[in-house]
Formats: C-alpha cells, sequence, structure tokens
C-alpha cells in the first residue's frame, strides 16, 4: 500500500449520545465526507455546517484537509458539535501551535451535559405525579 493514502490524523469528538470518528488526511482539497455521505446532504443546516467548518476557519486551514467521519448517536445538532470537536482536536494534534486560539473559542471544551434519567416514582426526571389534597 502506499503510505502517502494511508496517512491521517483520527481523533474521537462526543457531544450527549453522539460520538464522532474524525480522520483528517493532509494534503486534501478541502472535502469533508461524513458517514460517506457528501457534507452538505448530511447536515443541510447552514448554521450547523459553519460550526463544524469553524476550526478550520480560525486556523486558516481551509482547502488544505480532506475530512472523513463516522458518527452515530444523538441527533443532529451533538453530531455535529461531536464532529467540530473531533476536527479541534485533530489540527492540534496537526500543530500544537493551533491549540491556543482553539482553547480561547471552546473548541476543545467536552461538553458533558447529557439528558437526566427518569426515576421511579416521577412522571419524569424531576416532575412528580399531581398532588391533591382532598
Amino acid at each position: 500500500m502506499n503510505e502517502a493514502k494511508t496517512q491521517f490524523i483520527e481523533t474521537v469528538g462526543r457531544r450527549k449520545a453522539a460520538v464522532a470518528r474524525v480522520r483528517l488526511h493532509h494534503g486534501g482539497s478541502g472535502k469533508v465526507t461524513i458517514n460517506d455521505r457528501a457534507f452538505e446532504a448530511y447536515l443541510p443546516v447552514a448554521i450547523l455546517q459553519k460550526s463544524v467548518l469553524s476550526p478550520f476557519e480560525q486556523t486558516g486551514t481551509q482547502g488544505i484537509f480532506d475530512v472523513t467521519v463516522h458518527v452515530q448517536g444523538g441527533g443532529i445538532r451533538g453530531q455535529a458539535d461531536a464532529v467540530r470537536l473531533g476536527i479541534a482536536r485533530a489540527l492540534v494534534d496537526f500543530n500544537p501551535e493551533y491549540r491556543t486560539s482553539l482553547k480561547k473559542l471552546g473548541f476543545l471544551s467536552r461538553d458533558a451535559r447529557v439528558r437526566e434519567r427518569k426515576k421511579f416514582g416521577r412522571k419524569s426526571a424531576r416532575r412528580s405525579p399531581q398532588w391533591s389534597k382532598r
């Protein structure tokens, strides 16, 4: 196998229930593929597209890397945030000098907020059954 084709940086990004495995291929044309589909087809919302590509804009590396992503779980917003975290971590692996600018914008922080579980005897996580005095 050709070594130039197999060289990539692989990282993982997580958000809520979404897990994204991101591969950054150096020397590409800026093509982003998510779950073997075109980037624009998988994430049709423009705000989410901008969010996913923002680490490249911040570091000035648009069009240098090809990105391949396998993401599963969660919803569209959680998946987009997981992909953004994976891309930011891969850029830091590529060049540690990017860390300060990406960290300042919060791209390297794993958002740990998840849905609270439902408790027994309750209608939801905290909502109690309706109580009547008489």
